[in-house]
């Protein structure tokens, strides 16, 4: 007599056993492979969670002789390195250059002095936006545009000795460009703005004060990109306001640089809140030139090219 087979439940089986048993691939009615994929998805996932779970109880009963934790891999962790990449501690030639750049000065105590405008017949969301950056940045002014030429602006400033010019710029009412040049002699770097949120428009968010605030710039790591930090940093206060509780944050992840700003609060010694206070908003570095608003004869340190986002593991930043 045949013993009939047992039937096994499916849900019980693991992602091995399910891809041996059948292949989404050989399944064709969309719905049955749709329901597949997911049972692979899930048994791989109560896999890792299982794993998960034994790792930590091994280190509990082992204690300090426990293996060290495993590292995540993602794009950072597995960036390629490069020559460009800086060590602040031990490149004394680095430490010499930087000491002699165009932003040295500020750093010295120098005030800066800012001028923000827009493109030509703006409209209002980035009249609204330019009109933002005198309350994040001390010494900061806001014109408007008019008709006037970069050149005639760039002119202006540098009869009264402004420091650096921030514009504007938006396509079809859209802003997608913020461009800042410092003077008299450069660099201009021109980024692509986007994921703009206003202050208003924040939920929760708290109403600016006029004290001077904190910069936190983070993760610039090469050449170029300590030379877009400093950039940023040259136009924030170098005596901020602590009583302010202010903090402006440039994180840069990916050659993405995120702007955050918030205010923060120590409700214990052990625990502190923070309160968004906008703007939010995202840049990629289109561009890094020597000198002011030059683009048909001035000397590019850095243009990026569509060809550099092929590799997701080489960073510029």
């Amino acid at each position: 007599m045949v013993k009939p087979k047992k039937e096994v439940d499916k849900d019980d089986l693991t992602a091995e056993e399910l891809k041996l048993r059948r292949s989404p691939a050989d399944i064709k009615c969309k719905a049955k492979r749709v329901l597949l994929v997911q049972k692979l998805q899930a048994a791989k996932k109560t896999a890792r969670e299982k794993a998960r779970k034994q790792r930590k109880k091994e280190r509990e009963v082992l204690g300090d002789a426990a293996p060290e934790k495993e590292v995540p891999r993602t794009i950072e962790s597995m960036r390629r390195s490069d020559e460009t990449i800086v060590d602040t501690e031990n490149d004394k030639e680095f430490e010499e250059e930087i000491n002699k750049d165009e932003y040295e000065s500020y750093f010295d105590g120098k005030p800066p002095k800012i001028v923000v405008t827009t493109n030509q017949k703006a409209t209002k969301n980035a009249v609204d936006l330019a009109q933002v950056f005198p309350k994040l940045l001390p010494n900061c002014e806001f014109f408007h545009r008019r008709k006037y030429h970069l050149k005639e602006i760039v002119e202006f400033c540098n009869n009264r000795e402004y420091t650096d010019i921030i514009v504007i710029n938006e396509t079809k009412g859209v802003i997608d460009e913020l461009t800042i040049s410092h003077l008299p002699n450069g660099p201009t770097a021109v980024f692509r703005l986007t994921n703009l949120v206003m202050p208003e428009d924040i939920p929760g968010g708290g109403e600016m004060t006029s004290h001077k605030a904190e910069l936190i710039v983070n993760n610039f790591t090469t050449r170029l990109g300590h030379t877009i930090g400093r950039m940023f940093a040259s136009m924030f206060a170098q005596d901020p306001n602590f009583k302010g509780r202010r903090v402006c944050t440039l994180h840069n992840q990916r050659d993405f640089i995120f702007f955050r700003q918030h205010r923060y609060i120590f409700e214990s010694k052990s625990e502190a809140n923070v309160q968004e206070l906008g703007p939010r908003f995202t840049l990629k570095l289109k561009s890094l030139q020597k000198g002011s608003f030059n683009t048909s004869t001035g000397e590019y340190i850095h243009l990026h090219q569509h060809n550099m986002d092929v590799d997701r593991k080489k960073f510029v930043l």
